[in-house]
């Protein structure tokens, strides 16, 4: 396919949220009737997962469609231009990012930072890669740029659900309130979590007005039928548990592609409809490719799902943990449709990453310490406060949806526990897991160093404030 026979493609990457829109049956409370209205008008996917449950590693990915642990861009925030000592970490002969491929087919490229005054919102246009770019990877900012230049690829980055949380429920309806939260069975039901999760629902819904302003402008400059949009997140929830691990909370997202009236539905797609194929969000990089009618490289890991020339189903997707902030680590987990598998290499380091930033800022896990010094946690919860870890977890994640009950040890579980380990030793072999080396000992003492100086006051202040 030519580019002038292929339409305009716009990302809307939101950060830091699970799929918990009403459209995919999320908390009561939450009322996204923008993203409901492209889900309606689209195909909603619910069984897709990032490679990382932290921004830079996962965006990383994405961008590229490669994991991130072949790329070397494994750790949270390295190689970055802010970073010292600067250690250049160009990406492997063959890789790049999606918009230098779609360039070259012929597309206008944008990340999206300025808007007409009529659309009324901001946006911070977040890229966040653990790679050294030189040059520059998109040829505007400006939304109004891409009215004149079909066919474009952009992309927007929304950042309303990252913490810190905005505060104003200027323009919702009906806000959420503590009594509106749902918790999940790990975290302590507790007023401040409450508190917590009532933010997070309120800027659910602050997004979803931003994205709505976003779609009703391209209509309204007539782009809409020339345009595939795809929204999605690059990782989940930022709560205690889910962001930074290597469960559902964090790794599962949300993906919605929505197709234009004016190019004829690819196979593998049906507007209105759900689709409960098993997807990694690197595959989004690789079909974005096929519907500008660009052959994906043989090495790209993304698999293309949609269209005549779509790959075979998953059977597995793959995510990885490595370093966080100035906490090493290393975990890998494989999930098929029913099961989760979790490999974590460190299993005498703490179960929960305890870095310094979010000890200085999230209040439920203060929450969790106070009670667990009052013996008022129960096992599931207190698990999570304990110094070590399983070195290996499985869940049934039908059964137990939000893989609490570790079952590895169980005779059931042993059949499945043995095909998981295998189908990860392969992948690991097979995609040269850069995990297994070191980092440079200077990097992490820079992160050691940078974290002290910023956190160890605010900690202390914190241990008095919560009597610990």
């Amino acid at each position: 396919m030519s580019a002038d026979a292929s339409p305009n493609v716009l990302w809307l990457v939101l950060e830091d949220v699970s799929p918990e829109f009403g459209c995919y049956d999320g908390p009561d409370a939450v009322e996204t009737p923008n993203i409901d209205r492209l889900a309606e008008e689209g195909v909603r996917y619910t069984d897709v997962y990032c490679t990382n449950p932290t921004c830079s590693p996962s965006r990383s990915a994405l961008a590229t469609g490669m994991y991130q642990t072949t790329i070397g861009a494994h750790h949270q925030r390295c190689h970055q231009d802010q970073d010292a000592p600067e250690r250049p970490n160009p990406l492997p002969d063959g890789v790049r990012v999606v918009s230098d491929w779609l360039r070259d087919a012929g597309y206008f490229t944008a990340n999206v930072t300025e808007f007409p005054d009529s659309v009324g919102i901001e946006v911070d246009g977040k890229l966040d890669w653990n790679f050294t770019y030189r040059g520059e990877p998109f040829d505007t900012n400006d939304w109004a740029d891409l009215a004149e230049n079909q066919p474009f690829f952009a992309q927007i980055a929304f950042r309303e659900v990252h913490r810190p949380w905005v505060t104003s429920t200027d323009g919702i309806p009906e806000p959420a309130t503590p009594s509106d939260a749902e918790i999940p069975p790990y975290l302590p039901d507790h007023p401040v979590v409450r508190e917590d999760f009532a933010g997070y629902y309120n800027t659910i819904m602050a997004g979803d007005r931003k994205i709505g302003a976003v779609l009703d402008d391209l209509e309204a400059r007539g782009l809409l039928e020339e345009t595939v949009v795809i929204l999605t997140s690059d990782h989940g929830r930022a709560m205690i548990r889910d962001k930074q691990q290597p469960y559902h909370g964090g790794l599962r997202v949300p993906l919605i592609i929505r197709w234009p009236d004016k190019y004829q539905e690819p196979e593998h797609y049906q507007t209105g409809t759900t689709d409960s194929r098993l997807l990694s969000s690197i595959d989004l990089t690789a079909t974005t490719l096929s519907i500008a009618g660009i052959d994906p490289p043989d090495s790209m890991h993304g698999r293309v799902f949609l269209g005549d020339d779509a790959d075979a189903r998953r059977q597995y997707v793959f995510s990885a943990v490595d370093r966080i902030a100035e906490v090493p680590g290393r975990v890998r987990t494989v999930r098929s449709k029913r099961y989760r598998y979790v490999r974590n290499y460190d299993p005498g380091r703490s179960w929960l990453r305890e870095n310094r930033h979010v000890l200085a800022t999230r209040d439920n896990l203060w929450v969790m310490k106070n009670l667990d010094e009052e013996n008022e946690l129960d096992p599931v919860q207190a698990k999570y406060l304990s110094s070590t870890k399983p070195p290996e977890e499985l869940y049934d994640t039908h059964d137990d949806p939000h893989q609490v009950e570790n079952i590895a040890d169980s005779e059931d579980g042993r059949e499945i526990l043995d095909e998981m380990r295998c189908v990860l030793d392969e992948w690991v072999r097979e995609t040269d897991d850069q995990g297994r080396f070191p980092e440079y000992p200077e990097v992490t003492r820079y992160y050691e160093a940078t974290k002290q100086e910023h956190y160890d006051e605010r900690i202390e202040q914190r241990r008095e404030e919560w009597d610990l």
